[in-house]
């Protein structure tokens, strides 16, 4: 796996989350953001297994770009060695899209990315094998691209709703880091401020892999937006002393009636926004959206290893031998959200029959 570093003075301006490198074989690039923030490294994916653990250990984490991330994985996993004929090549397809769909099972996105790519190449089985490659090449590169451009919507439809001069609120990365674009949540920070709207921005630290304060805090430091990072158990006392005017999360699975999937402390957040009058939005392109399940109550839930809690960044803060839970997410009832801005228009107060009006 090559590996690129950059240092503060020499990082460009604008470096991709992820992106295709050379055409057909190529690589998939992506920022570890495991190294953030005190170092800008890029790695080159040249195997299935390299991508599956890339998303797998959260050097590309956020749900839009673990679905990006899959895409190309799935060229990655078929361009060498290259089947030497076509039902072979949808064969491969299909397996290698499995094996990807075990790195993390809760964020949709993953999921909806492999299934675009299994259907493009069942649908195209009767090419040759080099024009079924660039094919499925092409749809990932599809999936990339419309995703920069759910994102650029989300913050112009969700800009509408911050305050001319305010405090904001987030939890977790829900920027450019998880997205191939501008990100969910951070876009509608990121949309406003290009409106000219004056935004301070209190980041959850999101124990325990500390991807506000890592990640969060980072992106909007490089794009000029004041930020503040608290610990998560601040998040009260910000709502009620520091004026916070709204809360914006991502999501990584939103079900049929609007239940919604986040980084875990994101339910407690929405309890405390509803408690201080605090408008508790949600932004995720309609890729999110599971409406195979009716309700949260489906949504899987990852549950990830103790030693991120018991040994956090190589420091053990918890004695040897005690029981530990770390769920990686939660699930906050749609009755908790004052709206979900999607690319295609908010929508408030969620239900079943809301969303299918703005999606359908």
């Amino acid at each position: 796996m090559a590996r690129s570093s950059f240092g503060k003075a020499d990082m460009p301006a604008v470096l991709p989350t992820l992106e295709w490198i050379g055409e057909l074989p190529g690589a998939l690039r992506l920022i570890d953001q495991t190294r953030l923030p005190s170092e800008c490294l890029t790695i080159d994916c040249v195997t299935t297994e390299q991508v599956w653990e890339a998303i797998r250990s959260l050097r590309v984490r956020g749900a839009p770009a673990i679905g990006c991330a899959a895409a190309y994985g799935v060229i990655v996993g078929v361009q060498s060695p290259l089947p030497s004929d076509s039902s072979e090549l949808v064969s491969r397809v299909q397996q290698v899209a499995d094996y990807l769909a075990t790195s993390r099972p809760t964020a949709v996105n993953l999921f909806w990315a492999l299934d675009r790519m299994r259907r493009v190449a069942v649908e195209n089985a009767s090419l040759s094998v080099p024009t079924l490659l660039a094919r499925l090449l092409s749809e990932a590169r599809m999936i990339d691209a419309e995703d920069r451009e759910m994102c650029a919507a989300i913050g112009k439809h969700g800009a509408a709703l911050m305050p001319e001069n305010g405090s904001v609120l987030t939890h977790c990365n829900a920027g450019g880091l998880a997205t191939a674009g501008d990100g969910t949540a951070l876009s509608v920070f990121f949309a406003a401020a290009a409106a000219g709207k004056k935004l301070h921005v209190f980041a959850d630290e999101t124990r325990p892999l500390l991807q506000g304060a890592r990640l969060t805090a980072w992106e909007l430091q490089q794009r000029g937006i004041p930020v503040t990072v608290i610990c998560d158990s601040m998040a009260a006392l910000a709502l009620r002393d520091r004026n916070v005017s709204a809360v914006v999360v991502g999501a990584d699975r939103i079900a049929a009636n609007g239940d919604t999937a986040n980084k875990v402390g994101t339910y407690s957040v929405a309890v405390l926004a509803r408690a201080h009058g605090v408008p508790f939005y949600v932004a995720a392109p309609s890729s999110t959206f599971d409406f195979n399940l009716p309700t949260g109550a489906g949504i899987p839930i990852e549950e990830r290893k103790s030693e991120e809690i018991t040994e956090g960044f190589g420091t053990r803060t918890v004695p040897v031998g005690v029981a530990v839970w770390n769920p990686a997410f939660d699930v906050t009832p749609a009755e908790l959200i004052a709206g979900i801005i999607t690319e295609r228009g908010v929508i408030l107060a969620p239900t079943t029959e809301r969303i299918r009006e703005v999606l359908s």
